[in-house]
């Protein structure tokens, strides 16, 4: 149960509370780093609770606050939706300062602790499959941004002005967009399969939209490789090969790491153990 005050020098009133699991660890953190990492707002201190030979990083939060309804309106919110992801993230990142974790969808929920460990001790071969998989590797973005197309009628508008020669530049323009487009999609296609050599696994994602990014530029290819520790050096060398060899066509590869690898803690062996809704 969390505690909210009711009124200056009134009793301390107990509130309903569930329990949120953010991630799961064979290597506990100290309890000195869990409890002063900052959870979801309203929440009790993070916490470290033992399932067997797991264990789970926790916090009591506001049952009225994260209940199925208010949790789904205040997840519509895009500034509710940054600070719930920011919170979450804090508390899979404590958990993975000590060894390998296997983080869990935000808002993973649960009536009481019993029944999270229930859940969670059930799943308890997989997780721990899982747990020695990702063990000493990490996660690398790469993404690749193919040559923006030229402005509309940039083309067209050169030359004679004759309705012939129009129609004729302005079928060349879009031509030769459609050629650069395609050489690009073929080097984004070269750097994945170069990258799956240097990498223990792939996963592609869908690819950003220009407002995610920020630019107009379209991006092409946007994959996470789980890389060893040891051969970190080596999958950057062959990223930076690769960025060089596509800057000859304008296309623009770059890659962002070492990061948890969110991306192949696969929900298929999870998802039993991590439902969104609370569990009686």
């Amino acid at each position: 149960m969390s505690t909210a005050r009711v009124g200056a020098g009134e009793a301390v009133v107990p509130r309903p509370a569930v329990t949120c699991v953010f991630a799961v660890t064979e290597t506990p953190p100290p309890d000195e780093v869990v409890t002063v990492t900052p959870g979801h707002d309203g929440g009790g201190p993070l916490r470290v609770l033992a399932a067997g030979p797991l264990h789970l990083l926790v916090q009591d939060v506001p049952a009225a606050d994260f209940g199925e309804e208010a949790l789904a309106q205040r997840l519509n919110r895009p500034a509710e939706l940054e600070r719930c992801a920011r919170a979450h993230h804090r508390a899979v990142e404590t958990a993975a300062s000590t060894g390998p974790v296997v983080p869990l969808p935000m808002a993973t929920l649960y009536r009481d602790d019993r029944n999270a460990v229930r859940a969670l001790a059930a799943r308890e071969a997989s997780l721990r499959t899982l747990l020695d998989r990702l063990r000493d590797r990490t996660e690398w973005a790469v993404k690749v941004h193919g040559p923006g197309t030229a402005q509309a009628g940039t083309a067209a508008a050169d030359g004679p002005a004759d309705g012939r020669s129009y129609l004729r530049r302005a079928s060349a323009r879009r031509r030769t967009e459609r050629e650069a487009r395609e050489r690009a999609l073929e080097q984004a296609h070269a750097v994945e399969r170069e990258l799956r050599r240097h990498a223990v696994a792939a996963t592609r994602h869908r690819p950003q939209s220009e407002q995610l990014t920020g630019t107009s530029v379209p991006q092409l290819l946007n994959a996470a490789y789980l890389v060893d520790d040891g051969q970190r050096a080596e999958f950057a060398r062959a990223v930076g090969e690769l960025a060089r060899e596509a800057s000859r066509s304008a296309v623009e590869v770059t890659v962002s790491g070492p990061w948890i690898p969110y991306s192949f803690a696969r929900p298929d062996e999870v998802e039993s153990a991590a439902p969104r809704e609370v569990h009686a």
